[in-house]
């Protein structure tokens, strides 16, 4: 008999089962459908010996100690702070907007002090910030909204930005000085061996068994266990009964060039002419030293795999139907990106699943202490 059953083995379902191994004594068996651990940051070597990421690049950043530190039990890090260009009208521009990008794309040499009022007077004022649209073009204007950001949201996302929540564009800043950094939060590193290592440590504990390639479904009645975690899709769990929540996917196509270098950074954004929406070469992430180099593409589709939940106030109306079977739903716990419908990093997801482990050892400490 396990305690738990623990569906899927990305950062969400990996973390609350080394809790409950490691300290809570519990019993675990993690699931996947995929034939290996780690969810969509997995990483592995191709085969020209090139750490990449199968799933896309996955930048680890954070602002949370008790994240950080609980990670840090079971990798190295390696400081790197991640930068990303836009190929804007033949030029490679730093995204996030800031000054350095304003003054090449515009042949100016404007001053960090004069660059916010630039900006203002180009803004567009909205009476409320409803959509993505209006929160670019209420800060920078028409202009910078079209170069940097409506054709790439169009791609991902499929939708005009007039048609997305707010939050979407809301997470990239606009800077008026130089920093060039996507982010700038306190910790920024990434896994000294790889995602998959973190995820190899994490789960290296006499409690935990682990079921690759098999659906969850396929074990119910099968193997006897007490309660679940659930981090699928919450509306695939409750066999879309009032149908399906939109998702985006991706399509990756993976090329090994005979070259050290290629990209002056990690990552290349091509808001505008081309199919794809970004370029990523993986050597810039892991540090790795190598002769060749491995790029990947990426390809936002409308089907496939569900990467990114679609932030309109109609899915989020659907998510709360079905979010009211999941809170009557006995001894199953939704956590993750898919099972709560939420656009959440990596950091996020791991201080939401130790928000859980939290809530069920309160839980059964107030239930241990009843009993007595």
């Amino acid at each position: 008999m396990f305690d738990y059953l623990v569906v899927g083995a990305g950062f969400a379902g990996s973390v609350i089962a080394e809790r409950l191994a490691s300290q809570a004594g519990k019993r675990v068996l993690l699931c996947d459908r995929r034939p290996h651990i780690g969810g969509n940051a997995y990483d592995c070597y191709d085969d020209a010996g090139i750490l990449i990421h199968k799933y896309g690049p996955h930048i680890f950043h954070t602002n949370s100690r008790r994240v950080f530190e609980y990670l840090s039990q079971f990798t190295r890090w390696r400081p790197y702070e991640h930068r990303v260009l836009a190929s804007v009208e033949g030029q490679l521009l730093p995204i996030p907007i800031n000054l350095d990008t304003v003054n090449r794309l515009y042949g100016l040499d404007l001053r960090s002090e004069e660059l916010e009022a630039w900006f203002a007077q180009r803004a567009e004022p909205r009476a409320a910030i409803r959509t993505s649209e209006d929160v670019v073009v209420s800060k920078v204007g028409r202009d910078l909204y079209e170069k940097f950001f409506r054709h790439y949201t169009r791609k991902q996302w499929g939708l005009d930005p007039s048609e997305l929540d707010a939050s979407v564009i809301a997470r990239i800043p606009v800077r008026t000085n130089r920093d060039d950094r996507y982010f700038t939060d306190t910790y920024q590193y990434m896994p000294l061996h790889g995602y998959t290592r973190l995820f190899e440590n994490m789960l290296a504990h006499p409690n935990i068994k682990i079921l690759l390639n098999t659906d969850y479904r396929e074990i119910l009645g099968l193997i006897p266990f007490r309660e679940m975690i659930y981090t699928g899709p919450i509306d695939e769990f409750f066999d879309y009964r009032f149908g399906k929540l939109p998702y985006r996917s991706l399509e990756f196509h993976f090329e090994t060039i005979d070259m050290p270098w290629v990209q002056p950074v990690a990552v290349i954004n091509y808001p505008n002419e081309h199919a794809y929406t970004r370029v990523t070469e993986f050597k810039h992430l892991s540090g790795q030293e190598h002769r060749q180099t491995t790029v990947v593409y990426e390809y936002p589709r409308g089907d496939g795999d569900p990467y990114y939940p679609v932030p309109r106030p109609e899915n989020a109306e659907l998510y709360k139907r079905y979010k009211e079977l999941a809170d009557e739903t006995p001894h199953v716990h939704f956590v993750g990106r898919l099972a709560t419908y939420r656009y959440y990093n990596m950091d996020q997801v791991v201080g939401q699943a130790l928000a859980l482990f939290d809530k069920l050892v309160g839980r059964a400490s107030a239930e241990e202490g009843a009993a007595a």
